[in-house]
């Protein structure tokens, strides 16, 4: 063992390293072009899926911390437009690189270039993901790493390990959003998938050595299903989630909902006399239907001996799941003050008038503008600072510089949903149990705010239930608020917050460069004026998109439904009394019987958002055999 002087040597030079490699940063270019390759992950169906320079899965992207990330798109997909979204990076001064279509740039044309280029300031697990018209989940997503030399456990592992979680759809997204969205589906029922995978295959093995320390990062780039994660005979570590480092918490259970992250400390053991299973199982509670061959589980293999059998997983009878709620961030930043301004959002789910399910934030599905919103900013002035040059249905909020804002969610909802914020993470204040109803009729005050709140950029919110976070507005940019299931997404819920838009100007007016502009003249949008493309007068919203009309009045969510199984049914009931008639038996008890019986079918009540939302006391919508992927851990952590 070294001498404590050679230690302190060797621990004065490791810092000497970091610091000399933070200002040695590189420049890291990736070349992508995004084209159709097929696949077959799960050995169920080869299917088209969307990679990148012909191979799938897509890679991981890893840079160091202080690198300049540049980006070089050039889609091939031939029949598709796309974009890229680096979940979970600030993008502090680059608001113009986030890649949401038709928020912060138009989307990339096939055949067209466009090069993202930003510098990763933040340490962590993040992932980037297509943002463009429920893309991502045929393929086009895949782990970011940021690697840290001064990660505060350097010195408590030895080797990295990354590993996805998702869930895996056989059908592609088009077909799936078409009749997602369509009046054949009234009640919304979201597509259920066929698979969980972990990185994009079945059957995974993990290499481990008795003994050693590995950092692992977990991240579910799923479309829709939260995953129950579990290591038997392993203990997790919890040090990362969302990429904010946080103090050390045990955890034998975790839960990753679409979007999120969690890094762990996972200890081999010295015995290699057996290995061991890992599993991911999907959170059916979200499904509304449950089909007989569904593959809800993922397993994967911890293994300490190649020449031993692989084990089947233990049943499980319940979930235990850590509760990220009691993390704290290591770095111990204290609550925020009462906040400078408050976003009131109640989550709804509800008919329109073309029959389709649609989401809402309050009485606004968001649709999206004819002019990307962050070109409206550039171009629009001093009335920047007035929300309606960005339409009604962005569903915008104008943030003042260094704004302390709060949101509070209320779920009017019986499902789950990871609400995803761009450009910041957030400290989470509060989280109710489900089914707690208004967050205003709880009389839950600041008081009963952790004085270090958790934070992370995904957290997900409860059935009937309610949240509170709460971020500094330091980062002007055009930043969207959403649920990250995609599904919900699609159909509607999200809103923008646009951050300090005098300020954005002043930073980013006039150096949108030019392949930005060129991929949105290649789909004819227009980059300048409000969210009509109007640029003579910037309070005319006429021609702005709109989503369809609300349905008339005394129509529910599910109403449509109970009216098509009413008319069916009142006319085989009526049929059935005219038959009967013609027989000669008109006054027959029997006969009425049956036929009121008949009627009455499909005529039992279903709850419906409307209703939900006048108990509230809110307003209702507006009323206009698979080959399996060995991993090897890569270098990292102490010497």
């Amino acid at each position: 063992m070294a001498s404590p002087s050679v230690r302190r040597l060797l621990h004065t030079t490791a810092l000497l390293l970091s610091s000399i490699s933070l200002s040695w940063a590189a420049n890291v270019t990736y070349d992508f072009e995004i084209g159709w390759v097929t696949a077959n992950p799960d050995g169920k169906a080869d299917r088209p899926v969307i990679g990148i320079n012909g191979q799938w899965p897509v890679p991981v992207m890893e840079v160091n911390k202080g690198d300049r990330v540049i980006v070089n798109v050039l889609n091939s997909l031939g029949n598709q437009s796309t974009s890229l979204h680096f979940h979970g990076l600030f993008m502090n001064g680059s608001t113009h690189m986030d890649g949401p279509s038709q928020v912060s740039q138009c989307a990339i044309a096939a055949g067209s270039r466009f090069t993202y280029d930003f510098v990763v300031d933040q340490p962590g697990t993040y992932w980037y993901h297509s943002h463009n018209k429920g893309q991502y989940p045929d393929g086009l997503r895949g782990p970011f790493i940021v690697h840290d030399p001064e990660n505060p456990y350097k010195d408590s592992f030895d080797e990295e390990i990354v590993i996805s979680v998702s869930d895996w759809y056989h059908d592609e997204m088009p077909g799936l959003i078409q009749f997602f969205m369509s009046k054949e589906n009234p009640g919304g029922a979201e597509p259920v998938p066929e698979s969980a995978l972990f990185n994009d295959t079945q059957n995974l093995t993990v290499a481990l050595q008795p003994g050693k320390t590995y950092f692992v990062r977990m991240v579910n780039i799923g479309a829709f299903a939260g995953q129950h994660v579990w290591f038997e005979g392993h203990n997790m570590t919890i040090v990362e989630v969302d990429g904010v480092y946080t103090h050390p918490a045990e955890a034998s259970l975790i839960y990753l909902s679409a979007a999120q992250r969690c890094s762990f400390l996972l200890t081999a053991k010295n015995d290699t006399t057996a290995n061991f299973p890992f599993v991911a199982s999907m959170d059916t509670t979200l499904f509304d239907s449950y089909p007989a061959d569904l593959n809800y589980n993922v397993t994967g293999w911890l293994v300490y001996d190649k020449a031993l059998p692989l084990p089947d997983p233990a049943l499980v009878d319940e979930f235990d799941i850590f509760d990220d709620m009691t993390l704290q961030p290591y770095d111990n930043e204290p609550l925020f003050g009462e906040p400078d301004q408050t976003v009131t959002l109640s989550v709804i789910m509800d008919n329109l008038d073309d029959g389709g399910n649609y989401a809402f934030f309050d009485n606004i599905t968001y649709t999206a503008p004819k002019v990307p919103t962050l070109y409206t900013v550039l171009s629009s002035g001093d009335l920047a600072t007035n929300p309606q040059v960005y339409g009604e249905y962005t569903h915008p909020f104008v943030l003042e510089k260094d704004q302390i804002v709060e949101i509070v969610v209320n779920n009017i909802d019986p499902g789950r949903h990871p609400f995803h914020l761009h450009g910041h993470n957030f400290q989470a204040l509060w989280r109710s149990e489900e089914e707690a109803g208004l967050f205003a009729d709880s009389n839950v005050t600041s008081s009963a705010f952790p004085a270090i709140p958790m934070r992370r950029d995904t957290l997900v919110l409860y059935p009937d239930g309610n949240i509170v976070l709460r971020f500094k507005a330091d980062n002007p940019g055009v930043w969207l608020f959403h649920c990250h299931i995609e599904w919900h997404v699609i159909s509607g819920l999200a809103a923008t917050f646009v951050e300090a838009p005098l300020e954005l100007q002043a930073s980013l007016g006039g150096k949108i460069p030019q392949d930005h502009l060129d991929t949105c003249a290649a789909l004819a949008v227009p980059t300048a004026g409000n969210a009509a493309g109007n640029t003579v007068d910037l309070l005319d919203l006429e021609g702005e998109p709109v989503p369809p009309k609300p349905l008339p009045a005394g129509f529910t969510a599910r109403g449509i439904v109970a009216l098509t199984f009413s008319i069916v049914s009142g006319l085989l009931g009526v049929a059935v009394i005219i038959w009967y008639g013609l027989a000669g038996d008109q006054g027959s008890p029997k006969a009425v019987a049956a036929a009121a019986a008949l009627a009455g079918k499909g005529e039992e009540e279903h709850p419906h958002a409307a209703r939900r939302i006048a108990e509230a006391g809110l307003e209702p919508p507006y009323e206009e055999g698979v080959r399996g992927e060995e991993i090897r851990p890569v270098s990292g952590g102490r010497a």
